[in-house]
């Protein structure tokens, strides 16, 4: 099995996808699992412009790259969130209109419609990305929080979900979320939530990120033993734990990169994430898809740590057996 080895574009939104797409050919990628924001994935202009989606591709092709994946995390993640001012500054002008929550709420879910439709005129079958969630902020039971609060932040889920998640069927798309503090899903009990919800509709899978698991103290492998079946997606990113006795893994509202944090991202191969054996379970569970580098190091630089991802990545990335190793011994 040779998964092909990508790069999300999201943490390189700044440049142009030209540009990008150049150097990742150089870094050694097979694709782009595109974002939809910089220039690199316009929703509008693909539904509008009839040239936009097969011009997106030639220049992908131009750099011998694939496109397997489109993402929308930062429209996903106001669907469900109690909008405030910082999602001003993550959304595009059309979405945040004038700022009325549940109006922003609205044009979110309305946005990811037209991805799912946009994503189907490009030719990809998963678009990857964010819930946002109206119960994280209760995350903490103190005040008291009763079931009955929580159980209304999954049926909301479904509320909001379930007509989204129409259009993306009708488009023969399927909808990863990245399963992450924040979300509606955020480790194995909250997903398997999550899925009843909304009936286990095919539609709905995941992007299995493992750092996220990682720092929360979730074995990331169990995730993928958990959900078999729904892994529509991987990103390959690493994270370490470094608790001292000062620190916690709630960030102690340190930013990323600060040493005093009790965790932080690191470049593939240079956490605690143990790879092989979720290339390992990958094998298991007949997950051939893309192997998409997601990038995220604020000790490293840019760079260099994505030409060594790309190369850890390709090392790492094995096929399964084709025969027990003692058949020679059997009769």
């Amino acid at each position: 099995m040779s998964r092909p080895v990508t790069l999300f574009t999201g943490q390189w939104a700044d440049l142009p996808l030209e540009d990008l797409a150049r150097r990742a050919a150089e870094f050694g990628y097979q694709g782009l699992e595109l974002a939809c924001w910089g220039d690199h994935f316009d929703v509008r202009r693909a539904l509008d412009d009839d040239g936009y989606c097969a011009a997106r591709r030639d220049l992908l092709e131009r750099h011998d790259l694939q496109l397997l994946a489109i993402s929308t995390h930062l429209v996903g993640q106001a669907v469900l969130d109690p909008i405030d001012e910082r999602h001003q500054a993550i959304l595009p002008p059309h979405v945040w209109g004038e700022g009325h929550p549940h109006k922003v709420n609205a044009r979110a879910a309305e946005e990811l419609k037209k991805t799912a439709r946009a994503a189907q005129r490009l030719g990809v079958s998963v678009v990857n990305g964010f819930t946002g969630s109206s119960i994280w902020h209760l995350l903490y039971s103190f005040p008291p929080v009763s079931d009955q609060m929580i159980a209304a932040g999954f049926e909301l889920f479904a509320e909001r979900f379930e007509p989204i998640l129409d259009v993306f069927g009708e488009c023969g798309v399927r909808f990863a979320l990245e399963v992450h503090p924040t979300e509606i899903a955020f480790d194995l009990h909250s997903a398997a939530r999550a899925l009843e919800a909304i009936g286990r509709r095919e539609e709905f899978g995941f992007n299995f990120d493992p750092s996220h698991l990682q720092w929360q103290g979730v074995d990331p492998v169990e995730f993928l033993r958990a959900f078999p079946d729904r892994i529509y997606h991987v990103h390959i990113k690493d994270a370490v734990v470094r608790l001292d006795g000062r620190s916690g893994i709630l960030g102690s509202h340190l930013p990323f990169g600060d040493p005093r944090r009790g965790w932080d991202f690191r470049s593939p191969g240079r956490g605690s994430v143990n790879f092989e054996e979720i290339i390992r379970t990958l094998n298991q569970i007949g997950y051939d898809g893309p192997l998409s580098v997601e990038w995220e190091d604020p000790g490293m630089d840019r760079e260099a740590g994505a030409r060594e991802a790309c190369e850890f990545v390709r090392r790492l990335d094995f096929a399964p057996s084709g025969a027990a190793f003692d058949a020679a011994f059997q009769r």
